[in-house]
């Protein structure tokens, strides 16, 4: 299924609304660019739209501009191109080397659906379309951009070159949130076993980690148990009960990805013995 995301840019009324992409001061604007004209990305600055990693196609737009004091008398063909290059420009203009967690990469599934557009003239704005898929099979740890460049355009108008690029963040969400059907049993060291079978959610830490509540505790506020999923697919447990009881792991603690599923093992200290709990998490 489609989801069709659109970001659009509110064309702003007059010619003022574009001085500072320009020029330093907007005193300037006037005798600068009378007679001439620029083309434009709406927004240059870095945008922001979440990915979530599933299978699905998100589209996104956004308006290619002409600035000038006047209204194009002739038709502007403009090409465009996804643009690595401006991926690392960014990084550099942000001091993050190229090979750092910091660094940016260029999104690798984007279309230009329409990678010739026109502005028509008499008229100051065009429209670009582009999809990004495959969420699903890329790291979410990893930073990534969409970058969309004006390539060329007719008769030779003039490109900004620092507004020729659209830069999109697309960060991927935590793939392990969500909501899941927990079974398995808390083992008290004098009271004996009894079954958990419950509904749990799994909430954010950081991109490779959830947190959820303890066995069948229920919420206990600053107390909770964090899973850790490795490249290997193996869990580390981490979280406590309390401030003096930290939740230590054993056995098997694994995530299997085809099924969704967290297979988990650990205890805490109490008084008369370890509190032991066993776990099965299966997403909804």
């Amino acid at each position: 299924m489609k989801n069709k995301i659109i970001i659009m840019l509110t064309i702003i009324a007059g010619m003022f609304s574009f001085t500072s992409c320009l020029n330093d001061t907007a005193d300037n604007w006037k005798v600068d660019v009378a007679g001439k004209m620029y083309l434009t990305v709406m927004k240059p600055q870095l945008q922001s739209m979440g990915l979530k990693p599933k299978v699905d196609t998100v589209s996104y737009s956004f308006l290619i501009n002409v600035a000038t004091d006047a209204l194009p008398t002739k038709d502007i063909t403009i090409t465009l191109k996804v643009d690595s290059a401006a991926v690392a420009e960014y990084n550099i203009s942000k001091g993050y080397k190229q090979d750092s967690t910091a660094a940016f990469k260029l999104y690798p599934h984007i279309k230009i659906l329409n990678p010739t557009i026109v502005i028509t003239k008499g008229t100051r704005t065009a429209t670009v379309n582009v999809e990004v898929w495959g969420a699903e099979t890329l790291n979410a740890c990893d930073k990534f951009i969409s970058a969309v460049t004006i390539a060329t355009a007719s008769d030779n108008v003039p490109i900004a070159t620092n507004m020729k690029s659209y830069l999109l963040s697309l960060p991927i969400s935590n793939p392990y949130e969500g909501t899941y059907h927990s079974t398995g049993t808390f083992t008290h060291p004098v009271n004996g076993p009894r079954a958990i079978d419950e509904v749990k959610t799994l909430s954010t830490v950081d991109c490779q980690s959830v947190k959820t509540t303890i066995g069948d505790l229920g919420d206990e506020g600053d107390y909770f148990v964090v899973y850790k999923v490795n490249d290997d697919n193996s869990v580390t447990i981490s979280g406590s009960q309390s401030a003096t009881q930290p939740l230590i792991q054993e056995g098997v603690n694994s995530y299997n990805p085809a099924t969704h599923t967290f297979t988990v093992n650990y205890y805490y200290a109490g008084s008369g013995g370890n509190r032991k709990i066993s776990e099965t998490l299966v997403r909804n």
